[in-house]
């Protein structure tokens, strides 16, 4: 009996250990992810209007606010949640790689 307790407790620490739960009001990757991507999208959208610096700088809240809308978040969970992952820079460079390579899918697509 003593065994098979050892064995369920081990188990259950292995099952645990697997993915780390995130603190309340935090996005997962995928989320991120995507949002990050509508984010640069709207980013290189402004940088693209013959418009003066000055002037693209007021607009760009109006498209990252768009992009919130459109993920159904205020714009603080996001910056809680970017926040929060920049602390370990591993996952930061995996969000942003798939980012990146999404970008590159759309970029490709759209020159179809």
């Amino acid at each position: 009996m003593k065994k098979t307790l050892v064995f369920i407790f081990i188990l259950l620490n292995l099952f645990s250990c697997g993915r780390e739960k995130l603190p309340p009001g935090i996005l997962d990757e995928d989320k991120m992810v995507e949002i990050l991507i509508d984010i640069h999208l709207a980013e290189g959208l402004v940088s693209t209007f013959p418009i003066h610096y000055d002037s693209s700088r007021v607009l760009y809240p109006l498209f990252e606010k768009e992009v919130f809308r459109k993920h159904q978040i205020p714009d603080s969970v996001f910056r809680n949640s970017f926040e929060y992952y920049m602390k370990d820079t591993k996952i930061m460079d995996r969000m942003y790689a798939r980012t990146i390579d999404s970008l590159h899918v759309v970029e490709k697509s759209g020159n179809k």
